[in-house]
C-alpha cells in the first residue's frame, strides 16, 4: 500500500504542521516515551529499531516485548522470548511458546461481565440507504460465538480456510472474529472483485465454507454478490457450504414466493441463484446457533488470515498472517500512530477484502474503541456524504486514499460564471464541506497511492481544519501494517510518511544494497529485520516467498518502493520499482488483466501497463493484438473494457485499449512492459538492447 509524492522533494520542502504542546503531551506515544525515559522522536526510533547501549537485546527485540505488556495484550500462555531468529529474519518465530487468540483480545475480554466496555459500542454501521445499526461488545461477542459454533457444525477445524466475500456490513466483523475463535484461517475477498478473481482466491485457499451476501447497495442500485459467488464456486470447486447474508431482502421475497406457491426469487428483475444442500441463509445457519463458545487457545504462530496480494506475474500471492503477528502489529499502529483512545470513533474507508479492513478492526477493538463502517460510495447521494457522516456520528479518526480526496476535492471546483468577478471562487472548492461540523476529528489518515501536495494540503486545511496531523502510511498486505508511519507528535511536510514505524528496522539502499539513507539519495526501501506480522512465508510455499522478498540482497527484505529521506529527516516514497498496477490503492498484477483480455475470443495477445492518472494515481492501459479475422472498433474496445471489469472488478477496467500488431519482446519472448510504458508516457526509453524487435517501438506511437 505505497503512499508517496511523485513531485520531487523540492515541492514538499516546507513544514506545514506543528503539533501544539497540549496535543503532544496527551498523545499515547508520549506516555510510552515517558514510561521508558525516551526524550524525543529520534531517540524513540533508535530505541525501538536499533542497537541500544545498555540493552542486551536489540531495540527490535526490546520493543516487541515491551509493547505486549504496555498494550495489555493477553496471552493464555506466556511466551519464552520475544523471538527466535536462529533461522534468519526470513523465518523468524515470534513469541515462541506463547498461546493467545486475537478474538479474546478484540472481543471476549471487553464483553466480560466485569468489563466496563461490555455495553460500549463496538461498531456503528451506516448503509448507503441511510440505515444505521450499532453493535455493543456484548452483542459482538454473542454473534461471534454463534459464527464459531456454526463453523464447527459444518466441520471447520483449526487450520481450515473460510472465505469472506461479503458486503461491508456489521456481521462481517462477527465472521472474522468467529473464524479466529475456532482457529480457522479467514480469507477476506474484496467485494468488488469479478468472477475470475474470486475463483482464483477460493481455489488457491481451498475454502470449504464461504460467507457471502445476496448483495449490497452502490450508488442507489443493488450489486448482486451471490450470482458472482456462484460462478466463482463453479470454477473453484471445494466450497461445500455457502452462508448468505440477506442485505437486499431476498430471503423475505423467497419466503413470500413459497407461500404463494411460486418459484421466482427476484430483486429488481434479478434472480438470486440458490443451491439447495449447499446454500443457507445467515438467519438459519448462524442466528440459530448457540451464543456460548469457548475461544481456542492457539500457538503464537497459528495462522489467522490469508490475504492476497497481486504480484507482477502469475497468480496472486497468498500472504499468511498469524494470531500474534496481526494482534500486536495492528494494535500498536492504531494505538500509537492513530492515537486511539477508548472513547474514540475510528473510520477508515475500506473493504474487508483489503488489508486496511482487518487492520482497522483488530487495532481499534484491541483498545476497546468504536469502529465506524460505511457500505456505499463516498459521494452518494451527494459529494458531502463523508463529511455528513463525520458530523452525524462525531468521528475522531478518519482515513482515506489520496484518490478519494482528489475526487471529492474536484466535486467542489467549478468555473466562475460570466456574472462573477474574475478570481472569485464562488461557492469554493470546499463547497460540500460547508455546513458540516468536523471539529470532532483529531487525526487524519491516508494510504494507498501517491499524494500530490495540493490535495494533501486541501485535506489538511479543509477537512482537518489545519490542526489534525495526516498519518500517511506505507507498508503492505505482506506485513498487515506499516514500514513507514508518522507519529502524531511529529512536525509534517506535505506528502511525507514521517519515518520508520515503531519496531521497524527500515533503510534505503542502492543497487548494491548499501545504505544511502543518510546521503539523502533516492534508493530502494528495504527492511533489515523482521517484525511479528511479516508474512509467514507464502501460502504457495517458501520458494516464491524467498524469491519475491529476500532474493535481491542478502538478508534484506526488498519492498519494491523507491524511497528518500530529506535533509530534515522526513521520509518520502517515489513509486513502485516493480510492475504491479496500483489502481486507487488496489493492486492487480499485469498478468491478471492480460488474462482477462485474452479470454475474449477476439484477442490474441495482451499487455497491461500502468499510466499516471489524475484521479486514481495509476490507471490501467492495455495494448492488444487481435486475431487476424477481427477488426478494430470502438465497440470492441468497450467490450474488452467490460470484460476486464466483469472478471477482475470495475476499478481495473483499462482507461484505454490500444490496438497494435506486435509487442516489444526479448529473445526469450518476454514482453518489455517498460518500453510500452515509456512509449505511452513519452519518457526516455533507455537501454533497448534487450529488445529483439526494436522496430515495433515506432509503431506503438501510432496506436495512440
Amino acid at each position: 500500500m505505497p503512499a508517496h509524492s511523485d513531485t520531487g522533494l523540492e515541492a514538499v520542502d516546507e513544514v506545514v504542521h506543528e503539533p501544539d504542546r497540549e496535543f503532544v503531551e496527551s498523545a499515547n506515544v508520549a506516555d510510552f516515551m515517558q514510561k521508558y525515559d525516551i526524550d524525543d522522536y529520534d531517540e524513540l526510533i533508535e530505541r525501538t529499531t536499533g542497537e541500544v547501549d545498555g540493552l542486551e537485546a536489540s531495540g527490535v527485540d526490546w520493543f516487541w516485548d515491551a509493547v505486549v505488556d504496555y498494550l495489555e495484550i493477553d496471552f493464555y500462555e506466556a511466551y519464552d522470548e520475544a523471538r527466535d531468529d536462529s533461522d534468519g529474519p526470513q523465518f523468524t518465530d515470534w513469541y515462541p511458546g506463547g498461546e493467545l487468540n486475537v478474538a479474546h483480545n478484540v472481543c471476549d475480554r471487553h464483553a466480560a461481565l466485569e468489563s466496563e466496555r461490555r455495553n460500549a459500542v463496538a461498531t456503528i454501521w451506516e448503509g448507503e440507504d441511510g440505515d444505521v445499526r450499532e453493535m455493543t461488545y456484548h452483542d459482538l461477542h454473542r454473534q461471534a460465538n454463534q459464527v464459531a459454533n456454526a463453523l464447527e457444525e459444518r466441520g471447520i477445524e483449526t487450520g481450515d480456510t473460510v472465505g469472506l466475500y461479503m458486503p461491508m456490513v456489521p456481521e462481517v466483523v462477527s465472521i472474522l472474529y468467529g473464524c479466529f475463535k475456532v482457529g480457522a484461517i479467514a480469507v477476506p475477498i474484496f467485494s468488488g472483485f469479478g468472477v475470475d478473481a474470486v475463483a482464483t482466491r477460493l481455489a488457491d485457499a481451498e475454502c470449504s465454507v464461504l460467507f457471502t451476501g445476496d448483495g449490497f447497495y452502490r450508488r442507489g442500485d443493488p450489486v448482486f454478490l451471490k450470482s458472482t459467488a456462484d460462478e466463482a464456486i463453479a470454477q473453484a470447486g471445494d466450497v461445500e457450504h455457502t452462508v448468505v447474508f440477506d442485505r437486499l431482502g431476498s430471503e423475505a421475497r423467497r419466503a413470500s414466493d413459497r407461500e404463494r406457491g411460486g418459484t421466482t426469487r427476484e430483486h429488481s428483475e434479478h434472480e438470486i441463484p440458490w443451491s439447495d444442500g449447499r446454500d443457507e441463509w445467515w438467519a438459519d445457519a448462524v442466528e440459530t446457533a448457540d451464543i456460548d463458545y469457548e475461544t481456542k487457545s492457539l500457538p503464537s504462530s497459528q495462522e489467522s488470515m490469508l490475504l492476497y496480494s497481486s504480484g507482477t506475474t502469475g497468480k496472486p500471492k497468498g500472504i499468511v498472517h498469524t494470531h500474534a503477528g496481526v494482534q500486536v502489529q495492528c494494535a500498536k499502529e492504531v494505538y500509537f500512530g492513530m492515537d486511539l483512545k477508548p472513547a474514540d470513533r475510528f473510520f477508515w474507508l475500506s473493504d474487508i477484502g483489503w488489508m486496511m479492513g482487518p487492520w482497522m478492526l483488530i487495532g481499534t477493538h484491541t483498545v476497546g474503541g468504536t469502529v465506524f463502517m460505511y457500505e456505499g460510495a463516498p459521494d452518494y447521494p451527494e459529494p458531502d456524504r463523508l463529511w455528513a457522516m463525520i458530523d452525524r456520528h462525531k468521528l475522531t479518526q478518519f482515513g482515506i486514499s489520496p484518490t478519494a480526496i482528489r475526487a471529492l476535492r474536484k466535486h467542489g471546483e467549478r468555473q466562475t460564471t460570466s456574472d462573477e468577478p474574475s478570481g472569485s471562487d464562488g461557492v469554493g472548492e470546499d463547497q460540500w464541506l460547508e455546513g458540516h461540523d468536523l471539529s470532532s476529528l483529531r487525526i487524519l489518515g491516508s494510504t494507498g497511492e501517491p499524494w500530490d501536495p495540493e490535495s494533501w494540503c486541501w485535506f489538511y486545511e479543509h477537512v482537518g481544519g489545519g490542526e489534525c496531523p495526516i498519518i500517511n502510511i506505507s507498508g503492505g498486505t505482506e506485513i498487515c501494517g506499516c514500514f513507514l508511519m508518522p507519529m502524531p507528535i511529529q512536525s509534517l511536510k506535505p506528502c511525507t510518511l514521517g519515518g520508520p514505524g515503531l519496531g521497524m528496522d527500515i533503510d534505503i539502499v542502492d543497487a548494491a544494497g548499501e545504505s544511502v539513507e543518510d546521503d539523502h539519495e533516492r534508493g530502494f526501501l528495504v527492511a533489515r529485520d523482521s517484525c511479528p506480522s511479516m508474512t509467514k512465508s507464502l501460502w504457495s510455499g517458501d520458494e516464491r516467498y524467498l524469491e519475491e522478498y529476500w532474493s535481491t540482497w542478502d538478508g534484506l527484505w526488498d519492498h519494491g518502493d523507491w524511497a528518500q529521506k530529506d535533509e530534515d529527516g522526513f521520509w518520502f516514497l517515489h513509486g513502485r520499482a516493480d510492475d504491479a498496477l496500483n489502481v486507487a490503492g488496489r493492486k492487480v498484477g499485469p498478468a491478471e488483466v492480460e488474462g482477462a483480455l485474452i479470454d475474449h475470443d477476439a484477442v490474441n495477445q495482451a499487455a497491461a501497463i500502468g499510466a499516471p492518472d489524475e484521479t486514481t494515481g495509476t490507471a490501467v492501459v492495455a495494448y492488444v493484438i487481435l486475431e487476424d479475422e477481427r477488426a478494430e472498433s470502438d465497440d470492441l474496445r468497450a467490450e474488452l473494457r467490460e470484460q476486464v471489469g466483469a472478471e477482475l472488478g470495475k476499478p481495473f477496467r483499462p482507461r484505454e485499449i490500444l490496438f497494435v500488431d506486435a509487442f516489444p519482446k526479448t529473445q526469450s519472448g518476454k514482453i518489455v512492459r517498460r518500453a510500452l510504458e515509456a512509449t505511452y508516457t513519452g519518457e526516455a526509453l533507455g537501454d533497448v538492447s534487450s529488445i529483439e524487435n526494436p522496430d515495433v517501438l515506432d509503431k506503438l506511437e501510432d496506436a495512440r
